[in-house]
C-alpha cells in the first residue's frame, strides 16, 4: 500500500478515519512486522493520520473499559475490512461506542453525586452531646465522640451508626421503615424509641418504647419490645429483660448524666473517659475492683474523683497533660503506744 499524502484520495476526513480504524483493527489482531511497518509509515506520512489514529485508539480503549456497562451495544468483530463502506461503518461504530462511554460516565457521575449529596453526616466531638431533628419528624441523639450517616429515599429511611452511641425517636411511617445499620446488625423500626451503643466487641441495644426487629448477618430477625434489650454480635443475638433501673442507667446520657449502680472503679473510669480528652488511668489493680455508686454529670469528672477519694481508699495523681492516675491508698499504720517506764 502506498502512503497517502495530503492530496490523495484518502485525504478526506472520513477516509482518514476509516483507514485509521482499519489499521487499528489489524494491529489489534496479532499483527505481523509488515503490518506494523505499514501502520508506522501511514501515521508518519501526514499529521492528520496521527491525529485520526490517536482518536481511534482512544475510542477503542474507552469502549473496552465500558463494554461491561454497555453490554447491549454489539460491536462488529474487528477483522480486516475490504470495502470502503465497511471501513466507514466500523469507524462510525467506534465513535458511537466512545460517545456512549462518555455518556455512561456522565450518568454514573451524576448518580454518584446525587447519592453522595443525599447522605447527611452528623458527628460529635469528645464531650459533646447533639440532638438532631430529622426531616421526617424523627429525632437522632448522638452521644459523645459519635458519628452517623442518614439517607432517606422514597422507599425507606436508613441510618448507619459509624461509631459511638445514638438514641432514635422514630416517627411512624409504615410505608418507609426506619433501619439502623450498626456493623453487621440491622435494626428495623416504624414508630419506636431505642438506643444503640457500639462497644469494642459487641453492640448493646435498648428499646424503651414500641418494638423493633433486629438481625445479624444471616441469622433470622428477632423482635425486641419495650423494656427489653439485646446483645448483638456478628453471628449471635442474645435477648435480655431490663429492669427500669437498668434502662434509666443506659439512657441517662440523654440528660447529660452518668448513673453508677455499684460499678467497679475501672468501669466508672471507662464511662467518664467517653467524655474526657485526657483519660482517667488505673495505676493500681487494687483500686480497679473497688465499687462505687452515684449520679454524676457527664462533664463533671472532677466531682466524681472527689467523691471517690472521700468514699474509697483511692488517691488521685494529676498528670501534666490533664490525665489522672488512680492509685490505691494504703491506710496509715496506727501509732503504737509508747512503752510505760519501768
Amino acid at each position: 500500500m502506498q502512503a497517502s499524502g495530503p492530496g490523495s484520495s484518502c485525504g478526506s476526513r472520513t477516509a482518514i478515519e476509516a483507514e485509521a480504524a482499519r489499521l487499528l483493527a489489524r494491529l489489534s489482531s496479532d499483527p505481523t512486522p509488515q503490518n506494523e511497518a505499514e501502520l508506522y509509515a501511514w501515521v508518519e506520512a501526514d499529521p492528520r493520520h496521527a491525529v485520526a489514529f490517536a482518536q481511534a485508539e482512544a475510542a477503542w480503549e474507552a469502549a473496552e473499559r465500558l463494554k461491561c456497562a454497555a453490554a447491549d451495544v454489539q460491536l462488529p468483530p474487528l477483522t480486516e475490512m475490504v470495502s470502503e463502506e465497511q471501513q466507514r461503518r466500523l469507524s462510525r461504530n467506534i465513535i458511537i461506542a466512545a460517545a456512549l462511554a462518555v455518556t455512561l460516565f456522565i450518568i454514573a457521575a451524576i448518580v454518584t453525586l446525587r447519592t453522595f449529596n443525599d447522605v447527611d453526616r452528623y458527628k460529635t466531638a469528645v464531650g459533646e452531646i447533639r440532638n438532631v431533628a430529622l426531616s421526617d419528624g424523627s429525632a437522632l441523639h448522638l452521644n459523645s465522640d459519635s458519628e452517623a450517616e442518614v439517607r432517606y429515599t422514597d422507599n425507606g429511611r436508613k441510618v448507619r451508626l459509624i461509631k459511638g452511641e445514638a438514641s432514635f425517636q422514630v416517627a411512624h411511617d409504615k410505608d418507609r421503615p426506619f433501619e439502623v445499620e450498626a456493623r453487621s446488625a440491622v435494626v428495623r423500626a416504624v414508630g419506636t424509641v431505642f438506643n444503640v451503643r457500639l462497644r469494642p466487641s459487641l453492640i448493646e441495644l435498648t428499646v424503651t418504647r414500641g418494638a423493633i426487629t433486629v438481625r445479624c448477618g444471616d441469622k433470622a430477625a428477632q423482635r425486641v419490645a419495650a423494656g427489653n434489650g439485646a446483645v448483638l454480635q456478628p453471628r449471635n443475638i442474645v435477648l435480655t429483660r431490663l429492669d427500669p433501673d437498668m434502662i434509666s442507667q443506659r439512657t441517662a446520657w440523654r440528660h447529660g448524666m452518668i448513673v453508677l449502680n455499684g460499678e467497679t472503679v475501672e468501669q466508672a473510669a471507662g464511662e467518664f473517659n467517653r467524655y474526657r480528652v485526657a483519660p482517667i488511668l488505673i495505676g493500681d489493680m487494687r483500686a480497679s475492683s473497688l465499687r462505687i455508686s452515684g449520679h454524676f454529670r457527664t462533664n463533671d469528672s472532677h466531682g466524681f474523683l472527689a467523691q471517690m477519694q472521700g468514699r474509697l481508699p483511692v488517691r488521685v495523681v494529676d498528670g501534666e497533660d490533664g490525665s489522672v492516675m488512680l492509685l490505691y491508698r494504703d491506710e496509715p499504720e496506727q501509732a503504737k503506744p509508747a512503752p510505760s517506764p519501768a
